[in-house]
């Protein structure tokens, strides 16, 4: 259980430190919102990334079969790493908002 609540922080701080870094150098609140499916797709698979070009139907049909088998633990702890993502997108448009000019 505490390698559980671990895991949700750390992947939390996670992708809130890369999300608020990546926004502020390339200006665009919300990339690695949407950045963040991929991610995940990398995360869940164990073959190359070269198989999705090379071989995209079969890499894409593993990938959602695995998507299904994961734990529910699993899918809370990446469910936080969305969230992450979010609330960085949020802390810098609030941050912009308020008058910081970040880079």
């Amino acid at each position: 259980m505490l390698q559980f609540v671990v895991s949700i922080v750390l992947f939390f701080v996670l992708f809130f430190g890369i999300s608020f870094i990546l926004n502020m150098l390339i200006r665009r609140t919300w990339v690695m919102a949407f950045l963040y499916p991929f991610i995940v797709l990398f995360i869940v698979d164990d073959f190359p990334i070269s198989n999705y070009f090379t071989r995209p139907i079969w890499a894409f049909v593993t990938v959602w079969d695995k998507l299904f088998q994961l734990s529910i633990y699993d899918v809370f702890i990446l469910l936080f790493g969305l969230l992450g993502t979010i609330v960085s997108g949020i802390v810098i448009r609030m941050l912009r908002k308020n008058g910081y000019q970040m880079f």
